[in-house]
């Protein structure tokens, strides 16, 4: 086992991980800005960075109600398909244009924007975790 930095250390490489996804999927938008019936992609990750969050820090869970299936064909609730990942979805809800594109670039730069900062938030609080851990090392060392 190798030494845990803190409790929020995975958490924060894999919200690094999804923010790098996001940020990729959100260029692709803009790349295909002028592509005839393209719909914009984004993941949603909040959920599932909220849950691990949750129980990396031993914060109970908040029981849900389930919804009813008088059938085994009714479609699943959202939380019951859950498959532990994040979600890709279409940002749909901006009107298409003539040729059926609905991106639109001023949403695409203000989510790029959002995400890159949220990114460096991330970046920040990990280079400040590894300072005060190479601190505690080099404290360590002049007492020995």
């Amino acid at each position: 086992m190798g030494i845990q930095l803190s409790k929020a250390h995975n958490l924060m490489t894999k919200a690094l991980d999804y923010r790098s996804t996001r940020q990729d999927l959100i260029a692709g938008n803009i790349a295909n800005e002028d592509t005839p019936f393209y719909r914009p992609r984004d993941i949603s990750f909040a959920g599932k960075l909220q849950a691990e969050a949750k129980k990396i820090f031993n914060e109970p869970q908040v029981s849900k109600l389930e919804l009813a299936r008088t059938d085994g064909a009714h479609f699943k609730s959202a939380n019951e398909a859950d498959s532990g990942q994040a979600q890709l979805f279409y940002r749909d809800g901006h009107l298409a244009r003539n040729d059926g594109n609905s991106v639109d670039l001023d949403v695409e730069t203000t989510e790029m924007t959002k995400n890159s900062m949220m990114y460096q938030g991330v970046t920040a609080a990990l280079k400040k975790e590894a300072a005060i851990f190479k601190a505690v090392l080099q404290a360590s060392e002049r007492t020995q």
